[in-house]
C-alpha cells in the first residue's frame, strides 16, 4: 500500500464546505450505498471506460479517489487492477471496507497522503463537483504530484441537466430525510481540461454524454482521461 504520509503533500483544506461535505456524506453513507451500490449495471459506457482506464495503467498502483462506498474501486479490481479508494468521508469509508474486501482511507483530495510519483492511476468519479475552482486545482496539483511519470487520471463530472448549464450548482440541505449541506456543480469540461493542463496534466481522451434514462440523474456528463507526461 502506498498511502503513506508525504513531506511534499499540503495541508488539506478544511473549511466550513470541506467539514459540511465530510458530515453530510457521513449521515447518508448507509443508504446512499443502497441506491447506488449497483448503479454501474445500467450504465454501460462508464463500465467500458473504467476497463479501459485497468488496461491503460495495467501493472500499477490505482486510487479511487472520492470512492463513496467503493462501488467503483471494485469495479476495477474486479477487472484486475490494484486498486484502493479514498474519501472525504469516514462513514462512506465504513461502507466500503464493510461491503468490499479492498483497502479505504479518508481523505481530502486536496492534500492526498500519497507518496510523489507512486501512482500509475488516479480515478475520480463524479467527486470534483463538490469543489470550488481553487479547491479543484488544488485537487489537480495533487493528482500531477503523486502520478509517477506516464501515469494517468480518469475524471468523471456532471456538466448540465434541463435546469442548470455548465459553470451552474444546485444544493440539497435535505436528502433521504437528512440533513445535509451539499453544492453539487456541473463544471465546463473545456475549463476543466485548462485547469489540467495547468496542473501539468495532458488531456488524451474526452466522453461527453447524455443520461441512461431511468438508471441516474438526468444530467450529461463528461469524462476526461489526462495523463502525466513520461
Amino acid at each position: 500500500m502506498t498511502r503513506v504520509a508525504d513531506e511534499t503533500a499540503t495541508a488539506p483544506a478544511d473549511g466550513h464546505a470541506r467539514r459540511t461535505t465530510r458530515t453530510s456524506y457521513d449521515a447518508v453513507a448507509e443508504r446512499y450505498a443502497i441506491e447506488i451500490g449497483d448503479e454501474l449495471a445500467g450504465k454501460p459506457l462508464d463500465r467500458a471506460l473504467l476497463d479501459a482506464f485497468v488496461e491503460q495503467t495495467a501493472g500499477r498502483q490505482v486510487a479511487d479517489v472520492g470512492c463513496g462506498p467503493g462501488q467503483a474501486t471494485a469495479h476495477l479490481a474486479g477487472r484486475g487492477a490494484d486498486a484502493f479508494g479514498l474519501d472525504l468521508s469516514p462513514g462512506m469509508c465504513a461502507v466500503a471496507r464493510r461491503t468490499t474486501a479492498l483497502s479505504f482511507g479518508a481523505a481530502d483530495m486536496t492534500a492526498l497522503p500519497i507518496r510523489t510519483g507512486a501512482l500509475g492511476g488516479i480515478l475520480c468519479w463524479y467527486a470534483l463537483i463538490h469543489l470550488d475552482e481553487t479547491e479543484r486545482a488544488a485537487a489537480y496539483a495533487e493528482f500531477a504530484r503523486v502520478l509517477g511519470p506516464g501515469g494517468q487520471a480518469l475524471l468523471a463530472f456532471h456538466t448540465s441537466d434541463a435546469d442548470i448549464a455548465p459553470g451552474g450548482s444546485n444544493h440539497l440541505d435535505d436528502w433521504w430525510d437528512h440533513p445535509v449541506d451539499l453544492t453539487f456543480r456541473f463544471l465546463d469540461p473545456e475549463a476543466e481540461i485548462a485547469a489540467l493542463s495547468r496542473a501539468g496534466l495532458t488531456l488524451t481522451a474526452r466522453l461527453d454524454r447524455a443520461p441512461h434514462p431511468g438508471a441516474e440523474h438526468p444530467s450529461r456528463r463528461s469524462y476526461l482521461l489526462v495523463q502525466r507526461p513520461a
